[in-house]
Formats: structure tokens, C-alpha cells, sequence
């Protein structure tokens, strides 16, 4: 298998490729990298790069220059599989890693055309590129770096690279979960010691043990991760009995209402109670409450609630009925506060919702779980009727969501349409590698 990399800096791969398990491969024949110069395909004192067209400052390598060296390449191995460098590529990930292990394999050649400056004529990469990779929502000085992490990552899936081709499938990242913590001697440092259970010799309960470990690891620290590479059946049960228990109120109460958005009461709605109801059943919540102070309010909801418990409720629609009963009411948040931490023995962390853009230091995004899960607390998820949450209220709050947007003016969602996506943004599946 053939490695063309063509850099304005081959110097910085002399180390790289001399070193480690890629030594030893290309020692193998197991690969064969060739580095070239972009300022060999040019004259002596000719410059390999020119200003960008237009206002701005940059200088951007020349087309020519690339299209001698993805030749050069082609005399010498065949023709390559191109991969470029850029900011606005795609994010290398490890699917994506073991994908171009394959490409390798069958290719048998592939090319790294790393940039520096402000990159290369876009038309080169029109031309050549079969892929254009970021390793990152950042920008360094140049591709070398990112072509260098790429080998690491590819390399390891091609066989004899690695001595044990099996750790490579027990990889970080290579199924939905993070790796398991590892240890060796001595049983002892600096105060800590090697979990028992790694030393009991039961090989089973240490396989259990770490998955566990690896599970939680996930959950905390990589959950979108989790949420785009979870597909057994087993895997989403797993996940489910380790996530954070989380509770949702529809507030009726400390809520804004009418055009002059003044403090006030809304009324319960069925459609709001079903429709909540069912997501929360769909995505885990322990218990969602309806929060109303008003007490003719409060017998619409008991009577609600009673035909859903009763035998009739159960033969008219019986999924319905699972999901409304996880439905409970209270007359305070503070009634629903005190309910969760007799259960749980702690506070829950209040994470409210708006409509309204707000310049607010509790400010959190839906990809921010682990902000949140680090407190180890339950979490308490607080969508508001009528015009939204009151200032006061959210000022209680631990967090504050960022608002749902489209691409328009319009942002007048009903507040179940809201809850159904928060609660799917937050802790639904959404598998974008199928």
C-alpha cells in the first residue's frame, strides 16, 4: 500500500514516519511513503503560492503546483485517492477512519496534499479532491499536523500495523461508547487504589465492570457522540439505566400572558397533557407534572387523570394510557421540588425553556449535557405556557436553554411542539452515521 504526501514542509514527517509502528510497517512493506516538496515541481526562486484575487490579505499555493505533484504521484504508484486539508472539510471522526482504511486496502494508494498559507486555489480541490477533512472546529498553520493525525488513525486498521488487531475493534469510538479505565502496578499511588474488581480474577464480572465504566464514561463526557452511534437494542438499554434521572413541569403559573406580556395564569389544555405526556414516555422522563395553582384548574386535571386510570382510559387507547401515567399535578414548583428531592435524597438542577433570545450567563445549548450531568444531580426540565417563563422565575433557574429556531422570522411554536423537540434534541437517538 502506497502513501503520497506532498507538503511545503516534508521535513516535519522525516520524525513522524521514523518513528513507532509506522516505522515498523513501512520496515514490513506493509506500506511505502513517499514525501514530496511542492517547491520541487517549481523553479529555483520561482514562488509556489500568489495572492488571492480579490480584498483580503492571504497567499494560496498555485494550481499548477498541485497538479504536478498529484501527477508526480501518479508515475510513481498509480492513480491516488486525494485527501485535502481544510477547516471547512469534514470532521474526521472513527468511522470515517476505518472508511479510508478501506480505501487504502482496495486503492492500494492513496494522497495527502496538506496546505499552508491560507490553503490552496479552490479549483484544486474542484479537481482532485475525493475528500476535504477538518480534524477539528479550529485552524492551525497549516495540514501537516491534521495529515499526520490522520495517518495515526487510519494505519491502525490495517493489518500487521497494530500487533493486537483486536484492541483496534475495542477502540474509543469504534462502537458507541468510550474506552473502559485502565490500570497496572503498583496496587497502590499516591493515595489511590486499583479497583478491587479488576484484580478478582473473574473475568466476567470485569467485562461487566467495564462496560459499566465505559457507559458512564460516555454518558458524561461524549453523549452526542452516544446520541449519533447508538443502534442495538441493548445498547440504548444500557445508556437508559445509567442517564441522570430527569422530570418535566408544564408550568401554568409564573408565566407572562396577553400582547403586554404581564405576569399571569393560563389554562390547562388535554392536548398539552397527551402530547407531553407522550414524548416524556418516549424519552425517559420519570414524571411530568402539570403546575397550576388554580383549584377549578386542578379538578379539569384530576378528572383528566382519572378516566386515563380507569378501565376505560386502559381499553380505549392502552399506550396512551402508559404514558399518562407518569402525569402527576402540584399547585407549586416548589411542591414538585420537594417531591423529587425526597426521592432522589438531592435538589434537581432546574433547566428552563424560552422563546426569547437571552443575553443570560446560565446560557446552555442542547449539545451541553455534560455541563450539566457533571453537578450529579436530577435534572428538572421546565417548559413555560403562554407567552413564556417570567423574568423571575428564570432568574431562579440553574440553566437556561438556548431557544428552538428555524431559518425564519416565525418562532411561535405551541409549547408541546417545543417540549417533543427540546426532549429530542437533548436525550433522543439521532444516528446521522446509519
Amino acid at each position: 500500500m502506497n502513501i503520497s504526501i506532498a507538503s511545503v514542509f516534508p521535513e516535519l514527517y522525516q520524525s513522524f514516519l521514523s518513528t513507532s509502528l509506522i516505522k515498523r510497517a513501512r520496515e514490513k512493506g506493509i506500506i511505502d511513503v513517499h514525501l514530496d516538496s511542492f517547491f520541487s515541481f517549481v523553479q529555483p526562486k520561482e514562488r509556489i503560492d500568489a495572492p488571492t484575487f480579490g480584498p483580503g490579505p492571504g497567499m494560496l499555493i498555485k494550481p499548477k503546483v498541485v497538479e504536478k505533484a498529484v501527477q508526480a504521484a501518479h508515475k510513481r504508484f498509480g492513480p491516488s485517492y486525494n485527501i485535502f486539508f481544510s477547516p471547512q472539510g469534514e470532521q474526521l471522526d472513527q468511522p470515517m477512519l476505518k472508511e479510508l482504511a478501506g480505501v487504502l486496502q482496495k486503492k492500494r494508494h492513496i494522497m495527502l496534499l496538506p496546505a499552508r498559507y491560507e490553503g490552496m486555489d479552490a479549483r484544486v480541490e474542484q479537481k482532485y479532491a475525493d475528500k476535504i477533512i477538518s480534524i477539528g472546529d479550529y485552524v492551525l498553520m497549516g495540514g501537516d499536523v491534521p495529515a499526520m493525525v490522520l495517518l495515526e488513525g487510519l494505519l491502525r486498521y490495517i493489518p500487521g500495523v497494530v500487533g493486537k488487531e483486536g484492541s483496534v475493534e475495542q477502540d474509543s469510538f469504534t462502537g458507541p461508547f468510550v474506552d473502559y479505565p485502565a490500570y497496572t502496578e503498583p496496587i497502590e499511588w499516591q493515595g489511590m487504589q486499583v479497583p478491587p474488581i479488576v484484580r478478582s480474577g473473574n473475568h466476567k464480572a470485569i467485562e461487566d465492570w467495564r462496560k459499566e465504566q465505559a457507559v458512564t464514561t460516555s454518558i458524561k463526557h461524549h453523549f452526542t457522540w452516544i446520541q449519533n452511534h447508538t443502534q442495538s437494542h441493548e445498547d440504548k438499554k444500557l445508556v437508559a439505566r445509567h442517564l441522570p434521572s430527569h422530570y418535566v413541569i408544564l408550568c401554568h403559573s409564573n408565566v407572562l400572558i396577553g400582547e403586554d406580556r404581564q405576569l399571569g395564569t393560563t389554562s390547562v389544555t388535554s392536548i398539552d397533557i397527551h402530547d407531553i405526556a407522550r414524548s416524556c414516555k418516549t424519552y425517559g422522563i420519570d414524571k411530568y407534572w402539570i403546575v397550576t395553582p388554580l383549584v377549578d384548574q386542578q379538578k379539569i386535571v384530576k378528572r383528566f387523570l382519572r378516566f386515563w386510570d380507569s378501565d376505560i382510559g386502559s381499553n380505549y387507547n392502552a399506550q396512551r394510557k402508559k404514558a399518562i401515567a407518569q402525569v402527576d399535578l402540584a399547585a407549586t414548583v416548589e411542591q414538585v421540588l420537594e417531591q423529587i428531592e425526597q426521592k432522589e435524597g438531592k435538589k434537581p438542577l432546574l433547566v428552563a425553556t424560552s422563546a426569547r433570545q437571552e443575553d443570560h450567563a446560565k446560557m446552555i445549548t442542547f449539545f451541553d449535557q455534560d455541563q450539566v450531568w457533571k453537578h450529579d444531580r436530577p435534572v428538572l426540565l421546565v417548559f413555560g405556557t403562554g407567552k413564556g417563563l417570567c423574568e423571575t422565575f428564570l432568574e431562579r433557574c440553574d440553566y437556561l436553554l438556548t431557544p428552538i429556531e428555524g431559518f425564519s422570522e416565525f418562532n411561535h411554536l405551541s409549547v408541546r411542539s417545543a417540549a417533543a423537540i427540546a426532549l429530542d434534541r437533548w436525550l433522543g437517538i439521532q444516528n446521522q452515521n446509519i
